[in-house]
């Protein structure tokens, strides 16, 4: 039996046993390995396993350590794609499953082989001589995995592959672009359309030289101007070390607990989360993030990334440094995946865990002595960071003092570029630099939340806010007396009071600012004693503009999570993904309305006082400024969860009080000296 706990990622061990089980599996074949990772246990047993270990009990009911390995199987016509269970415990295959018409995600071995064979294609050598390129300039190829677009056959993986040039490449978009087959031929060259009419053609034109940047158009040091030199050194010290523990992949810090998970598609994954021993969450991971391009022209509808079903945020995660990526006291945990032979393969450093100030976390000033009493907030970090191409995203889980989960998701790096005339503008772009256009387009997100909230059987509660009617004849009250006027509910017309509903069947929400809807993650079972309410847990949404692309789209049959800004449906642990499981140049078909739509009349797709999943989708419609370039400062979009009625007061009340004597700020010269230096908090 593993000695690793249930929710632990695949060890590197475990990593190369399941590796050997399945060459084994086909003993004739050379599988190449796309996956080998935790394929997490069912929930139900991992529930009475959890509730034992929470009780200090020595549980007889681990769960079987189990991979899921996903293989390609060469073949004379056409490779074959599998999936398989491997009981680690029992060293056996448990399923084998082949998976027609799906494909793996895009791994770099493959994208630089694509990259090699479009620039070796005599073809393209041609074409590229054609261009009559300033000396010394050397081409880049940008290639990107086809998305659907109705048009062409999606049964064998094609590859677009665009033509750049120069230190920031994207700085020089080329319009010459190849497309590139599975078997990696070179089956399609032609020009990318470069003005709002143009479409694309195959009449190769010289290079214009008035396209050619300086400086202004590069990020790195090397190429740029000095820095400025006015910001002094930030260093954060924490003389007595850290206030986190962490045993294994097991964190504690302050009343807060939890499992920290790592896999290649979402990353940082958080399992069993609890505070003060309490279950608030089962599992919290970003499920899925849809990058749809909106320029219209033939071929940029191929350009809508999946760019964690497609590319995977662990295979992308960062090698996170000391002094850059994250400040002060770092915890950092590895992850591991796999190389195409099965062989583990290390990835160092892709979560950061650290603490942070965060301004004041509650405050009172009695006005009447000016005696003032104040507790500033001390959060929990942990963060990755992942670069998809061209675009870098930092996502991090912050925990308050006070109960609260807040993600944040920051999006910088360096926009997608495509060739536009100089002269010309388009609708759905912006021109960034001579020559250079940063289409429209969108990110969306999916963060997936399974709750557990006091246990396991939950309820979505919508309230809203609404205004009381006046319920008088007029709004005159002249010759009323008072007992008169207060005879009506509201006579002055200033109440306003909530309605609340419980959702009973799985199904997509929206948000509505109008009406303050507040989403509530309850349990009917346990009772607030103060309030005599359910104790819950709120959603405070990123608000966001869903999908733009037409419900008819591909775009949208491909992305169905990214119609509603809420989902909620019963818990189902094989749904973890709210555009399926397989992405890659997928039609559509496998999302979460399907799902949804194919329990609806059923039992199964009852969702009140049940085991629920709650999705919630966010982003940003994003509208390139001229700000945003040569690499664009940081977008932060921020989800949270917070208590609501779950405690009988204020949770962070025994925070202690921020003083002087442990946070030795310092005074600058020339401010006001006339305050008290021992402690900011008199009592």
């Amino acid at each position: 039996m593993s000695p690793n706990h249930p929710f632990d990622p695949l060890a590197s061990r475990e990593i190369s046993k399941a590796a050997a089980i399945v060459r084994r599996e086909f003993p004739a074949q050379t599988p190449n390995f796309r996956v080998i990772t935790l394929k997490e246990p069912a929930k139900a047993q991992m529930v009475p396993f959890l509730d034992d270990q929470n009780r200090g009990i020595n549980s007889s009911k681990r769960p079987a350590r189990t991979a899921r390995v996903q293989v390609v199987l060469p073949g004379d016509s056409a490779a074959r794609f599998v999936e398989l269970w491997v009981d680690l415990d029992r060293a056996v295959i448990i399923k084998k499953e082949h998976l027609v018409g799906k494909h793996p995600y895009i791994d770099s071995d493959y994208m630089q082989a694509v990259e090699k064979a479009c620039i070796e294609d005599p073809r393209i050598q041609e074409q590229i001589a054609s261009l009559e390129l300033p000396a010394g300039a050397t081409v880049i190829v940008e290639a990107w995995a086809y998305a659907t677009d109705g048009l062409n056959d999606m049964s064998q993986r094609t590859t677009m592959a665009m033509d750049d040039v120069d230190a920031n490449y994207y700085a020089y978009p080329l319009d010459l672009c190849a497309e590139i087959s599975e078997d990696l031929k070179v089956t399609k060259i032609y020009q990318l359309p470069s003005g709002v009419d143009d479409r694309i053609n195959d009449k190769p034109k010289p290079f214009d030289r008035r396209k050619i940047h300086g400086a202004e158009a590069e990020y790195s040091p090397g190429l740029r101007s000095s820095p400025r030199a006015t910001t002094k050194p930030y260093q954060v010290i924490q003389p007595e070390g850290p206030s986190f523990k962490t045993q294994g992949n097991f964190l504690e810090w302050e009343k807060w607990s939890m499992h920290i998970g790592f896999n290649y598609r979402e990353g940082l994954t958080l399992h069993d989360i609890r505070y003060e021993g309490r279950s608030l969450f089962y599992r919290i991971s970003l499920a899925e993030m849809f990058v749809p391009y909106g320029d219209p022209r033939t071929p940029y509808p191929r350009k809508a990334a999946f760019d964690l079903g497609n590319d995977g945020a662990g295979i992308n995660a960062n090698n996170l440094r000391l002094g850059c990526d994250c400040l002060g006291h770092i915890k950092y945990f590895d992850g591991w995946h796999t190389t195409t032979s099965g062989d583990p393969v290390k990835l160092p450093n892709v979560i950061c865990c650290h603490e942070e100030d965060d301004g004041i976390l509650w405050k009172h000033t009695n006005f009447r002595t000016q005696n003032a009493v104040v507790a500033r907030s001390r959060i929990l970090v942990l963060q990755t960071i992942i670069t998809v191409s061209n675009y870098e995203y930092i996502f991090a889980f912050h925990f308050g003092q006070d109960a609260s989960i807040h993600y944040e998701v920051r999006a910088t790096g360096i926009l997608s570029t495509t060739p536009i005339n100089i002269g010309d503008n388009v609708p759905y772009g912006t021109v960034v630099a001579p020559g250079v256009l940063a289409p429209y387009h969108q990110h969306l997100f999916s963060l997936r939340i399974d709750p557990a909230i006091d246990g396991h059987n939950n309820s979505l509660q919508i309230e809203e806010s609404y205004p009381m009617p006046i319920d008088t004849p007029t709004f005159d009250h002249t010759g009323k007396t008072q007992a008169q006027v207060d005879s009506y509910a509201n006579p002055f017309g200033v109440g306003y009071a909530t309605r609340s509903s419980i959702v009973d069947h799985e199904g997509g929400l929206d948000l509505d600012f109008t009406k303050n809807r507040t989403f509530k993650i309850i349990n009917e079972n346990v009772i607030n004693p103060v309030t005599g309410t359910p104790v819950g847990f709120k959603l405070l949404p990123a608000y966001s503009q869903m999908l733009l692309a037409h419900p008819e789209s591909y775009h949208a049959k491909r992305s169905e999570f990214a119609t509603h800004a809420v989902w909620v449906t019963r818990h189902n642990d094989e749904e973890h993904f709210p555009s399926g499981r397989h992405t890659m140049q997928s039609v559509g078909g496998d999302g979460i309305a399907t799902a949804i739509g194919s329990r609806s009349g059923t039992e199964e797709s009852l969702v009140r006082n049940k085991d629920i999943v709650v999705w919630h989708t966010f982003g940003s419609t994003h509208n390139p400024r001229i700000e945003d370039w040569p690499v664009m400062p940081s977008e932060k979009m921020t989800v949270g969860l917070k208590p609501a009625n779950f405690f009988t007061g204020n949770p962070g009340l025994d925070v202690a009080l921020s003083t002087q004597e442990s946070n030795r700020s310092v005074l600058v010269d020339g401010g006001d000296d006339t305050k008290p230096k021992s402690d900011c908090c008199k009592l």
